[in-house]
């Protein structure tokens, strides 16, 4: 299958959503949970963590979607959309369009997103709790217990420099995958 990978700024998705009169195929990457907090309208949802082409494939026939029509991949601040993208590679015809600086970016150029009613937090606030509280807990068990519980903070900081430099998130894959994060949502 014949398919390209684009990029589109935040700012001209906006201008484009504005004055279309099609309606755009706008595919939102993030968890459940994340999708349940906040998300942008007209939206359907495949989280990255579970996305396959075969799925995607039949839910774009089933909106009538021709393969001329670009598909725009949006998560948080864009990467997820560039996994997905990668993932998705030669298994649509349509031409990927990944939303640069996602959702969070569109936030700040007032796009009105649909506010829901979930009471489980954000995969990243899930990440920070947790991180923070393996961290504490090496500190003191390595001050109270033993000193080799310090190898647990550093762990914890490596593994937290390895995300930042590498932009990739183990725990968040991890916490992505528990039961509280995998609540339904409709397309």
């Amino acid at each position: 299958m014949n398919q390209s990978t684009n990029h589109i700024s935040a700012q001209a998705f906006k201008q484009l959503r504005q004055e279309s009169t099609d309606n755009l195929q706008i595919i939102d990457l993030r968890t459940h949970i994340e999708v349940n907090i906040e998300r942008l309208e007209s939206s359907a949802h495949f989280p990255v963590q579970q996305l396959q082409a075969a799925e995607l494939n039949s839910y774009l026939q089933q909106q009538n979607h021709k393969s001329a029509q670009p598909i725009y991949l949006l998560c948080a601040s864009g990467q997820r959309a560039v996994q997905a993208s990668k993932q998705l590679q030669g298994q649509l015809e349509s031409q990927l369009v990944i939303i640069d600086g996602g959702l969070n970016a569109l936030k700040r150029l007032g796009i009105s997103v649909t506010k829901g009613n979930s009471a489980v937090i954000s995969l990243e606030r899930q990440v920070r709790i947790a991180s923070g509280t393996l961290v504490v807990s090496g500190v003191f068990s390595g001050l109270l217990v033993h000193p080799w519980f310090f190898g647990l903070a550093a762990f914890v900081g490596a593994g937290l420099v390895f995300a930042g430099v590498t932009n990739s998130c183990g725990m968040g894959v991890l916490l992505a995958k528990m039961p509280w994060n995998k609540q339904v949502v409709t397309r």
